[in-house]
Protein backbone atom coordinates (compact mmCIF):
# COMPACT_ATOMS: atom_id res chain seq x y z
CA UNK A 1 0.00 0.00 0.00
CA UNK A 2 1.38 3.28 -1.05
CA UNK A 3 0.07 6.81 0.08
CA UNK A 4 -0.94 9.41 -2.54
CA UNK A 5 -0.46 13.15 -2.65
CA UNK A 6 -4.21 13.41 -1.93
CA UNK A 7 -3.77 10.63 0.99
CA UNK A 8 -1.29 12.96 2.49
CA UNK A 9 -2.78 16.24 1.68
CA UNK A 10 -6.17 14.84 3.53
CA UNK A 11 -3.58 13.44 6.26
CA UNK A 12 -2.30 16.63 6.63
CA UNK A 13 -5.57 18.82 6.77
CA UNK A 14 -6.90 16.29 9.56
CA UNK A 15 -3.89 16.51 11.48
CA UNK A 16 -4.07 20.37 11.72
CA UNK A 17 -8.13 20.04 12.64
CA UNK A 18 -6.64 17.79 15.09
CA UNK A 19 -4.34 19.99 16.53
CA UNK A 20 -6.49 23.01 16.44
CA UNK A 21 -9.37 21.76 17.96
CA UNK A 22 -7.45 21.42 21.31
CA UNK A 23 -6.13 24.75 21.48
CA UNK A 24 -9.73 26.53 19.95
CA UNK A 25 -12.01 24.59 21.83
CA UNK A 26 -9.67 24.72 25.44
CA UNK A 27 -12.27 26.12 27.88
CA UNK A 28 -15.28 25.95 25.88
CA UNK A 29 -16.91 22.68 24.68
CA UNK A 30 -14.73 20.96 27.00
CA UNK A 31 -15.05 18.93 30.03
CA UNK A 32 -12.86 18.01 32.21
CA UNK A 33 -13.39 15.29 35.14
CA UNK A 34 -9.70 13.97 36.05
CA UNK A 35 -8.41 12.21 34.74
CA UNK A 36 -11.02 12.40 32.05
CA UNK A 37 -11.35 15.46 29.61
CA UNK A 38 -13.55 15.56 26.66
CA UNK A 39 -13.30 18.60 23.69
CA UNK A 40 -16.62 17.76 21.46
CA UNK A 41 -15.54 17.03 17.59
CA UNK A 42 -11.85 15.98 18.50
CA UNK A 43 -12.52 12.55 17.45
CA UNK A 44 -13.35 13.69 14.18
CA UNK A 45 -10.44 14.04 12.38
CA UNK A 46 -9.15 10.59 13.80
CA UNK A 47 -12.25 9.26 12.64
CA UNK A 48 -12.35 10.60 9.25
CA UNK A 49 -8.68 9.61 8.66
CA UNK A 50 -9.98 6.21 9.05
CA UNK A 51 -11.61 6.37 5.73
CA UNK A 52 -8.44 7.18 3.99
CA UNK A 53 -5.55 5.04 5.30
CA UNK A 54 -4.48 3.32 8.01
CA UNK A 55 -1.01 5.20 7.86
CA UNK A 56 -2.96 8.54 7.62
CA UNK A 57 -5.32 7.49 10.65
CA UNK A 58 -1.53 7.07 12.70
CA UNK A 59 -0.34 10.54 11.81
CA UNK A 60 -3.46 12.34 12.60
CA UNK A 61 -4.11 10.26 15.67
CA UNK A 62 -0.01 11.53 16.96
CA UNK A 63 -1.24 14.99 15.45
CA UNK A 64 -3.84 14.81 18.22
CA UNK A 65 -1.49 13.40 20.58
CA UNK A 66 0.75 16.73 20.36
CA UNK A 67 -2.43 19.31 20.64
CA UNK A 68 -3.40 18.06 23.84
CA UNK A 69 -0.04 17.56 24.91
CA UNK A 70 0.12 21.18 24.60
CA UNK A 71 -2.88 22.29 25.83
CA UNK A 72 -3.82 19.76 28.86
CA UNK A 73 -0.63 17.67 29.70
CA UNK A 74 1.14 14.37 29.15
CA UNK A 75 -1.56 12.20 30.68
CA UNK A 76 -4.40 13.56 28.51
CA UNK A 77 -1.60 13.23 25.38
CA UNK A 78 -0.77 9.73 25.92
CA UNK A 79 -4.75 9.64 26.33
CA UNK A 80 -4.85 11.00 23.01
CA UNK A 81 -1.92 8.52 22.06
CA UNK A 82 -4.82 5.79 21.54
CA UNK A 83 -6.25 7.68 18.33
CA UNK A 84 -3.37 6.27 16.56
CA UNK A 85 -4.02 2.89 17.58
CA UNK A 86 -7.82 2.84 17.61
CA UNK A 87 -7.79 4.77 13.96
CA UNK A 88 -5.14 2.02 12.28
CA UNK A 89 -7.34 -1.00 13.73
CA UNK A 90 -10.20 1.47 12.44
CA UNK A 91 -9.22 2.34 8.94
CA UNK A 92 -8.21 -1.71 8.68
CA UNK A 93 -11.48 -2.71 9.24
CA UNK A 94 -12.81 0.34 6.72
CA UNK A 95 -10.35 -1.25 3.90
CA UNK A 96 -11.91 -5.06 4.44
CA UNK A 97 -15.21 -3.18 3.47
CA UNK A 98 -17.43 -2.28 7.13
CA UNK A 99 -18.96 0.64 6.72
CA UNK A 100 -18.24 3.77 8.97
CA UNK A 101 -20.63 3.14 11.03
CA UNK A 102 -19.11 -0.42 12.05
CA UNK A 103 -16.11 0.44 12.49
CA UNK A 104 -16.40 3.27 14.51
CA UNK A 105 -18.74 1.07 16.79
CA UNK A 106 -15.77 -1.69 16.68
CA UNK A 107 -13.47 0.49 17.66
CA UNK A 108 -14.96 2.21 20.73
CA UNK A 109 -13.96 -0.84 23.35
CA UNK A 110 -10.42 -0.35 22.16
CA UNK A 111 -10.96 3.25 22.44
CA UNK A 112 -12.48 3.33 26.02
CA UNK A 113 -10.44 0.76 27.08
CA UNK A 114 -7.26 2.18 25.97
CA UNK A 115 -7.42 5.15 27.13
CA UNK A 116 -8.65 3.82 30.89
CA UNK A 117 -5.52 1.80 30.70
CA UNK A 118 -2.94 4.64 29.79
CA UNK A 119 -4.49 6.19 33.28
CA UNK A 120 -3.60 3.21 35.44
CA UNK A 121 0.11 3.78 36.18
CA UNK A 122 -0.11 7.11 37.11
CA UNK A 123 -2.14 6.45 40.61
CA UNK A 124 -5.77 6.53 39.07
CA UNK A 125 -7.70 3.84 41.08
CA UNK A 126 -9.45 1.37 38.90
CA UNK A 127 -13.34 3.14 39.82
CA UNK A 128 -11.48 6.12 37.86
CA UNK A 129 -9.61 4.40 35.13
CA UNK A 130 -12.62 2.47 34.55
CA UNK A 131 -16.21 4.07 35.09
CA UNK A 132 -14.59 7.49 34.62
CA UNK A 133 -12.29 7.72 32.16
CA UNK A 134 -13.35 4.14 30.64
CA UNK A 135 -16.97 5.03 30.35
CA UNK A 136 -16.65 8.60 29.76
CA UNK A 137 -14.33 7.90 26.79
CA UNK A 138 -17.03 5.69 25.31
CA UNK A 139 -19.80 8.54 25.69
CA UNK A 140 -17.49 10.76 24.05
CA UNK A 141 -16.63 8.33 21.28
CA UNK A 142 -20.66 7.78 20.68
CA UNK A 143 -21.03 11.53 20.59
CA UNK A 144 -18.16 12.00 18.03
CA UNK A 145 -19.13 9.68 15.88
CA UNK A 146 -22.44 10.76 15.64
CA UNK A 147 -20.86 14.31 14.29
CA UNK A 148 -18.48 12.18 12.43
CA UNK A 149 -21.04 10.48 10.42
CA UNK A 150 -23.09 13.44 9.95
CA UNK A 151 -20.01 15.01 8.46
CA UNK A 152 -18.46 11.90 6.24
CA UNK A 153 -22.04 12.03 4.54
CA UNK A 154 -22.10 15.41 4.28
CA UNK A 155 -18.50 14.94 2.70
CA UNK A 156 -19.74 12.03 0.66
CA UNK A 157 -22.48 14.50 -1.17
CA UNK A 158 -20.59 16.91 -1.59
CA UNK A 159 -18.23 14.50 -3.63
CA UNK A 160 -15.29 13.99 -1.81
CA UNK A 161 -13.91 10.74 -2.37
CA UNK A 162 -12.46 9.43 0.58
CA UNK A 163 -11.74 5.52 1.39
CA UNK A 164 -12.39 2.22 -0.84
CA UNK A 165 -14.05 1.71 -4.11
CA UNK A 166 -17.63 2.84 -4.28
CA UNK A 167 -16.37 5.01 -1.45
CA UNK A 168 -13.59 6.23 -3.36
CA UNK A 169 -9.95 4.57 -4.11
CA UNK A 170 -8.03 1.93 -2.67
CA UNK A 171 -4.22 1.81 -3.52
CA UNK A 172 -2.34 -1.22 -2.56
CA UNK A 173 1.31 -2.27 -3.78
Amino acid sequence: MRMTIKDLLYGALLTALALLIPLAFQGWLQIAIPPFSATLASHLPSMLAMTISPWVAVLVGLGSSLGFLVTLGPIIALRAFIHAIFGAVGAKAYRKGLTLWQVLLITLPIHALGEAAVVMPFGFSLYQALIVVGLGTALHHAADSAITLAVYGSLRKAGVPLGLPGKGTVRQA
